[in-house]
């Protein structure tokens, strides 16, 4: 297993098949272990897999498609949890007091570089377990150019 930045979760070696009638992809289990099976995907990857799928926080599954999940110790079929996640940036208390933000508020962040944008409607997440750190999806960071370690502006 890796260890990612937020602490206490790691993308672990193992990968599953996400499958449905128009393709399948392989995907990274994320732990630890949640209540509920999830599933992120970018909007690119939910086209080439034939679904319609929401832009969501994380956790909100209600409502979303499933697939079939295959993987070396067999499969199961999910009923829901595909999600595109929306756009959030983790931040640890400190500088989430530093911002005067709290968990749920709403910020822009701004990225540098030869492709800078501004990401509007970016969820701060925030909490002891914490680490400062903006997430996209592929599709997004692609765009422009965003890549690991990179500094953002947060605006409120």
């Amino acid at each position: 297993k890796k260890n990612i930045r937020q602490i206490g979760q790691f993308a672990a070696e193992e990968q599953v098949y996400m499958i449905t009638n128009k393709g399948e992809l392989p995907v990274r289990v994320i732990g630890p272990l949640r209540d509920e099976t999830q599933i992120e995907i970018s909007i690119t990857e939910a086209r080439i897999l034939g679904l319609e799928v929401s832009l969501r926080i994380s956790g909100n599954t209600d409502s979303t498609p499933g697939c079939l999940l295959v993987g070396p110790k067999g499969k199961i079929v999910l009923k829901k949890g595909v999600i595109v996640a929306a756009r959030h940036i983790h931040l640890c208390p400190a500088t989430a007091e530093q911002y005067r933000l709290q968990n749920g508020d709403v910020v822009d962040v701004k990225t540098v570089g030869e492709r800078a944008i501004t990401f509007h409607n970016v969820a701060v997440r925030t909490g002891e377990k914490h680490v400062d750190e903006f997430h996209v999806d592929t599709d997004e960071a692609n765009a422009c150019g965003l890549v690991t370690g990179i500094m953002v502006e947060i605006f409120k």
